[in-house]
Order: C-alpha cells, then structure tokens, then sequence
C-alpha cells in the first residue's frame, strides 16, 4: 500500500495519472521551522519530515485518528516538498494577493529555479532526493500579474504560479523535468517505487 503524505491536489493528480492507487494522509509539520539557504536541501528536509510523520503516527496511538480504507501494515509513504529560487532568494506560498503579486514581479522575465524534493519510506527504509528545474518565465506587465492572480491559481503554490494549469502562459520554456515543477517528479519516484 502507498500513503501520500501531502494533501496537493497536483501530487494526488500525478499519482494517479500515473497508475498507483494511494490513501492521503496529510503530514501536519512546521514547515517554517527550517533555517538553510540551500533550496535543494530544504525540500529533501522537509520531504523527509512529511514521510516520517507519518510513519511514526502511523504506529502510535495517533493513527486511529485517520480514517483509511486499506490495510496500512508496512505501507510505502511518500512525501514531497517544493520550493522555487531565483537570485538567492527562496520563495514559497504567498500568504495573499500582495505577496503573490511580489513574488511574480521578481519571476517575470526572469529564470528561476524550481527544486522538489522527495522522500520514499518504507519500515526503516529512507530514500530522499531532490529534482532541480529552470524555468523561464515571460515578460509580464503588471496588469497580467494582477489579472492572473485574479483567477486565484497563484495561492498554495510555490512561487504563486502552476506550470500545469493556466500559469502555463507565462512560462517560455524550462530546462529539466516538468514533473519537478508540478510537485513530484514522476520518473525517479516510478524507479524507487519499482524496486520496493
């Protein structure tokens, strides 16, 4: 059995675009607890936080308080993070308009680099790595920002944009895994999953 540790519709999209069957089991964490500069190392932190979470709660007393349709004996859970940095600068949700709209100011024009990290659990089994994508995002005048984040797609997201919904018309191109910039690359995930 497969536990996804993340409540992202785009994670449970993937999944299951790509065949697995999988309960949710979100990962209640402190993800602002974290102080490293290292995008790349902050998603596989708290990729790995997420999965663990689970699993510990998973054998405790805690995991009555989930309700699950399959047996949950020995399961495979994983958990993802994603974050996106341009300039040294990591950014992650926006917590309103105004800071969706700072945050694609800065993207606009620019590249940026998305990392998601993940981390695969099973027993004692820890398997966490992270994917890194550039993306080029197009020039874009202040009235498109607003207009976008008036469809309300820039919250909950990394960055204030999805690559794979309407923030796809600001993106020129990308250099690496689109999957990466959705929130969980699919092929290195298919690998580890295919030995378990």
């Amino acid at each position: 059995m497969i536990i996804l540790a993340s409540e992202s519709p785009r994670r449970r999209e993937l999944l299951k675009m790509a065949g697995f069957s999988f309960e949710i089991l979100p990962a209640n964490i402190d993800e602002d607890s974290e102080e490293t500069n290292e995008p790349a190392e902050l998603v596989k932190i708290l990729s790995q936080k997420k999965a663990l979470f689970v699993r510990d709660n998973l054998s405790s007393q805690n995991a009555n308080l989930w309700d699950l349709s399959a047996n949950v004996e020995n399961p495979i859970i994983i958990g993802a993070d994603t974050t996106v940095h341009i300039n040294g600068e990591i950014l992650g949700k926006p917590k309103d308009k105004q800071s969706a709209f700072e945050m694609l100011a800065k993207l606009q024009g620019n590249k940026h680099t998305v990392h998601t990290g993940v981390t695969v659990v099973k027993g004692e089994y820890i398997n966490t790595f992270a994917e890194t994508t550039n993306v080029f995002m197009a020039k874009l005048s202040e009235r498109q920002i607003w207009d976008y984040i008036a469809t309300g797609e820039p919250f909950d997201k990394a960055g204030s944009y999805a690559i794979q919904d309407k923030g796809a018309l600001l993106i020129e191109r990308i250099e690496g895994d689109f999957y990466t910039v959705v929130g969980l690359p699919l092929c290195r995930l298919g690998q580890i999953l295919a030995e378990l």
